[in-house]
């Protein structure tokens, strides 16, 4: 079993940035990818980013290419996304999700809310 946490969310001002965390722990050995999402009020979960964990090649969804950057912290099994030019439309709760290798996202964390105020 894999347990994810996120942390860093909250509120903040159009423009401005934030960090979230994710801590991953347990049977992590076998990690594919992990990716961050996002869920804003009455709509679905879509994906922001992912970060393969073997080669560091990651993916970005047009609406945060060139604001938000994955990374990862391997020694501390940990994922990093950055978060720049803050806006409104950036609200929702934010999963971080883990995949192991052949397998789909399989480990999700509780969620962290980021709310950008206008």
């Amino acid at each position: 079993q894999v347990q994810l946490a996120e942390s860093g969310g909250g509120l903040v001002q159009a423009g401005g940035s934030l960090t979230l965390s994710c801590a991953a722990s347990g049977r992590t050995f076998n990690t594919y990818r992990v990716g961050w999402f996002r869920q804003a009020p009455g709509k679905g979960r879509d994906v922001v980013a992912h970060i393969n964990w073997s080669d560091d090649n990651t993916y970005y969804a047009d609406s945060v290419k060139g604001r938000f950057t994955i990374s990862k912290d391997s020694a501390k099994n940990t994922v990093y996304l950055q978060m720049n030019s803050l806006k409104p439309e950036d609200t929702a709760v934010y999963y971080c999700a883990l995949a192991p290798i052949a397998r789909g996202y399989d480990y999700w964390g509780q969620g962290t809310q980021v709310t950008v105020s206008s």
